[in-house]
């Protein structure tokens, strides 16, 4: 399995990972993720984004999207597993390399939202050195038209790299 960045000759199979997950996940998905242009576009647009790779298969997804105007000094990291590779550390890798690349990137804040009851990923981000930032009560529908509670989770880069360089993390992050 690797990590690469996100390219023209990757689109399809994003486009059929996009596909192949539940519609729980595309629900929270912020862009039409099954539209293959929608996915064409990412290749060619500024964000910097990359997939997991096994072979020919797309594994996961990971995007730091930088924010605009007074903003943009903020990173909005977007992170999806495909189903099949949860519970593997593959969701944590991406997150770390998605870490590791707003840092170079000069990124001196990254968000990550996420629906309050993914308690795996908000085990997994807060890990990594995220913060709570935000509860938002019922601020997402679901395909059900159940309201859903929205966790904001930040990540202070320049507050948090010297303690984890201190502990060791920094070097783990260097991907």
């Amino acid at each position: 399995m690797s990590i690469t960045e996100l390219r023209a000759v990757h689109a399809d199979a994003l486009t059929r990972f996009f596909r192949e997950l539940p519609d729980g996940d595309i629900t929270f998905i912020k862009e039409d993720v099954t539209d293959p242009d929608t996915v064409r576009s990412w290749t060619q647009g500024s964000a910097s984004r990359w997939v997991a790779m096994d072979g020919d298969t797309v594994t996961g997804y990971v995007a730091i999207i930088r924010l605009s105007g007074w903003s943009d000094h903020v990173g909005e990291l977007r992170l999806v597993v495909h189903p099949t590779h949860r519970g593997t550390g593959l969701g944590g890798e991406l997150a770390r390399h998605g870490l590791s690349r707003a840092l170079e990137a000069g990124l001196s804040k990254l968000v990550v939202e996420l629906v309050a009851d993914q308690e795996h990923a908000l085990e997994m981000f807060l890990k990594i050195g995220f913060t709570g930032e935000a509860l938002l009560r019922d601020h997402i529908r679901d395909r059900d038209g159940g309201l859903r509670d929205l966790v904001v989770l930040a990540h202070h880069v320049d507050a948090n790299w010297e303690a984890m360089t201190a502990v060791g993390l920094a070097d783990e992050l260097g991907s």
